[in-house]
């Protein structure tokens, strides 16, 4: 099994099991792999290192490793931190999935009836053009726009 960090265009990194090399490119080619943030299908391979036991990590090296309470810069997210960003949100949008129902295109039409009263008040989730979202702010309707990773929309294999 071969476990490779992945990265696509748009620079989400994740993680990929692959039975081999072959595997992963068959994957690439046929369209089957795909960020699971932004179902983004042009995928690359990171660099990663192996990981090596080699002993003890000698005091003066262990000092020299920054650690999450010291960051190397302000202006810089650690790969670190970004993973757990990207981890944070992947559980909110599957508990958004799991919590809402899906109207689709019937959103606006979906939002005013609960806000007016007409159908028992529920989450839902849809679709709605800029237009359709600013008329529905408005009203006074409270919505919340927003882009939900498209792997999450379809079972995880």
């Amino acid at each position: 099994m071969k476990v490779l960090d992945l990265q696509c265009s748009r620079q989400h990194v994740f993680e990929g099991w692959f039975a081999s090399e072959e595997d992963f490119t068959h994957q690439c080619s046929t369209g089957l792999l795909t960020c699971p943030l932004c179902n983004d299908g042009t995928i690359i391979k990171m660099l990663s290192a192996p990981r090596l036991n080699l002993g003890a990590t000698r005091p003066a090296e262990a000092e020299k490793t920054p650690t999450p309470e010291t960051p190397q810069s302000t202006d810089v997210v650690s790969p670190s931190v970004e993973h757990e960003l990207q981890a944070a949100w992947l559980k909110v949008a599957r508990r958004i999935m799991a919590e809402t129902d899906d109207v689709g295109p019937k959103f606006a039409e979906e939002a005013r009836k609960i806000h007016y009263g007409e159908v028992p008040e529920r989450g839902i989730r849809g679709q709605a053009t800029p237009e359709q979202t600013r008329a529905l702010i408005e009203e006074g309707v409270a919505v919340l726009p927003m882009v939900l990773p498209e792997a999450l929309k379809e079972p995880l294999q």
